[in-house]
């Protein structure tokens, strides 16, 4: 799987994926991730990727040159299965999204910036519009992270047990039940007998109950 992400200030994303799952992940061959500077695709010699809105108003607004030259490059090299905005007003993200994600070969994630894009951009080239929840950040930075993470972690050989990613949170539209390791007892607060009985059934059963439980508790939207 190959996804590349383009944004005005790469370097917020170097970390994030330098560490953990994800840089196995990278150095495993499961997936290639690069950045793209969006500043090195404008012809202004002061490398600006932004401008003041038409009609006036607070705040800059990404232009749209510069984001069309890097993906009609990118486009020029590869299809691609999806090109993503994230944004606050677009469609919200679920596990669902990301399992069918995890399904691609190519994607390109948009990061806006300051007031958004030029509505341009996103009437010719987008194709799936994303917001990771109801508030505004910064930049699409960290949804793009977020989104690629959840993406990641569900393709074949990433974990090193495959099953895990399987039995995460809203794969079944239900909460995860809860989790115990040793000690068996902690002062007094003792782990469910049934885990420390060894019948797979029987445990299976009860953290089906307890993810229901916790599911009806916590999320009962879930269960609609």
């Amino acid at each position: 799987m190959r996804i590349d992400i383009l944004t005005c200030l790469p370097r917020l994303l170097d970390s994030f994926f330098a560490h953990s799952i994800l840089q196995r992940a990278q150095q495993g061959g499961f997936v290639e991730v690069n950045i793209h500077d969006l500043r090195d695709y404008t012809l202004d010699k002061h490398r600006r990727v932004d401008d003041y809105a038409f009609g006036g108003g607070a705040g800059m607004v990404m232009s749209i040159e510069p984001i069309a030259r890097c993906i009609r490059a990118l486009q020029a090299e590869r299809t691609y299965d999806e090109i993503i905005y994230v944004t606050p007003d677009g469609e919200r993200f679920n596990q669902r999204t990301a399992n069918r994600l995890s399904l691609t070969q190519n994607l390109i994630i948009l990061c806006g910036h300051y007031k958004g894009v030029d509505e341009r951009a996103r009437e010719l080239f987008i194709t799936k519009e994303i917001s990771v929840g109801d508030y505004v950040l910064s930049g699409g930075e960290l949804p793009a992270a977020v989104i690629s993470d959840a993406i990641i972690r569900l393709l074949p050989g990433v974990l090193n047990d495959e099953t895990s990613a399987l039995t995460d949170s809203f794969q079944d539209d239900l909460l995860a039940p809860p989790v115990y390791t040793r000690p068996a007892d902690f002062e007094g607060h003792a782990v469910p007998d049934i885990l420390l009985s060894g019948h797979e059934a029987k445990i299976n059963e009860w953290r089906f109950e307890k993810a229901l439980e916790r599911t009806k508790q916590r999320r009962p939207d879930l269960l609609l």
